[in-house]
């Protein structure tokens, strides 16, 4: 901030927005940001349940598995297009001030990766320590292998998002010549690996081919925000993307028969979302076409307080809401596994509707939590300048031990 910006009198802000800025901030953008990070906790909270075993061991279990017809809630919460639509915007205009400014691409980038990986490092880092606390306190090992296995169910966003990332100046050279259509080439590598992995020569198609849409997929909705905020992306492409976007969607599901789900189900061989199948391009596609017509009212509707004040306050702990959900869930479940019977939306399995109508009460409990984690977390949000090298190598050798753990429970 230069010595120009200090002694100019600012406009008076609410206390929750302070930390934001209202006139260098896009309201809309932070709003549809807010509203797709919270999808994220939401969508966890509410399809994902435990079942307790005889020893009063905690694992994985799914709403969705048990009930289809809750399938059409993850076309609402599955918001995953938006949050890379509005990533590609922020970015472009970032790496655009950045470069104006005489810096160069790597150190924006430097910058930019800095602030995704601290968060994922610290509680990975965290639950390194505190799993052999609760292994030490006689919590069961299957608690503990359920535990690890959502703590880093989240984090795969965090290399995807650093990828996409780390080609914004690409996006924005192909936004520059494509203009609108600069993200359609990423849906047509998408449309071929779905064709490799589900078409009539599937059974001879090495798994590892399926992998190739894992970045394309997810850069879609990215590559439209790069193009949305170079400003070659406007209402007419936003009327085609909403249009286009829910006719695919609408023709894939009942013609083609893709699963219904957005987001992965116990015991079903296909998945949408890992790898990203052309049913999530299509909801991308619709939803990212939405949120660009309905910016402006967005933005009005945000000049309220009442109303940009909490978005504010999601928007500065974005990284700590999403590497610290599944914590705040763990934090309940895990003290209510030893009450030697089944908490009823807790530890009972849902295999039935109903559960739903218990588990709904949980949701605020659940997000209390995570906002007393967050008051401690918060700070692994911040620069670790007052880490030495070694606290610092420490934190990175125990992420990277409990993320191999995890991971290698989950069979990946």
């Amino acid at each position: 901030m230069s010595l120009d910006e200090r002694s100019r009198p600012r406009r008076p802000l609410s206390r929750p927005a302070a930390g934001l800025p209202a006139v260098r901030r896009d309201r809309a953008v932070d709003g549809l940001r807010a509203l797709a990070l919270l999808a994220v906790p939401t969508g966890h909270w509410l399809a994902g349940g435990f079942t307790l075993d005889a020893d009063s061991a905690l694992h994985n279990a799914s709403a969705l598995s048990a009930s289809a017809p809750l399938a059409p809630i993850t076309w609402v919460l599955q918001m995953l297009g938006i949050f890379f639509l509005v990533g590609g915007y922020a970015s472009v205009l970032s790496f655009r001030r950045a470069t104006a400014r005489g810096t160069s691409p790597g150190d924006w980038l430097r910058g930019r990766l800095a602030r995704l990986v601290r968060p994922a490092v610290g509680v990975t880092a965290v639950w390194a320590v505190l799993a052999a606390v609760l292994y030490a306190a006689g919590v069961p090992v299957a608690t503990l292998h359920t535990a690890a296995t959502l703590v880093v169910q989240p984090l795969w966003f965090v290399g995807v998002y650093a990828v996409v990332t780390a080609l914004t100046p690409y996006c924005v050279a192909v936004s520059r010549w494509l203009g609108g259509w600069a993200a359609a080439p990423l849906a047509v590598v998408v449309a071929v690996v779905d064709f490799l992995r589900y078409g009539p020569y599937a059974d001879s198609i090495p798994y590892w081919t399926t992998l190739i849409s894992v970045i394309p997929g997810w850069l879609f909705g990215y590559q439209l925000g790069v193009s949305w905020g170079e400003k070659r992306l406007g209402r007419r492409g936003a009327l085609l993307l909403l249009a286009g976007g829910a006719a695919l969607f609408a023709l894939l599901l009942l013609a083609f028969h893709y699963p219904a789900s957005m987001v992965g189900v116990p015991g079903q061989d296909r998945r949408n979302s890992h790898p990203p199948s052309l049913l999530v391009i299509a909801l991308a596609a619709a939803q990212s076409g939405a949120a660009i017509l309905l910016r402006d009212r967005i933005a009005a509707l945000l000049r309220r307080p009442a109303l940009w004040g909490p978005v504010t306050a999601v928007n500065r702990s974005a990284m700590t809401i999403l590497c610290w959900h599944q914590t705040a869930m763990l934090a309940l479940a895990v003290p209510a596994s030893f009450a030697g019977t089944t908490v009823a939306g807790l530890t009972t399995t849902p295999d039935f509707t109903a559960w739903m109508a218990t588990r709904l009460p949980w949701l605020p409990l659940f997000a209390v939590t995570l906002v007393l984690i967050a008051r401690a977390a918060r700070r692994l949000e911040m620069p670790w300048t007052g880490a030495s090298r070694g606290e610092r190598v420490c934190a990175g050798v125990l992420a990277v031990g409990f993320a191999a753990f995890a991971l290698r429970l989950a069979g990946v």
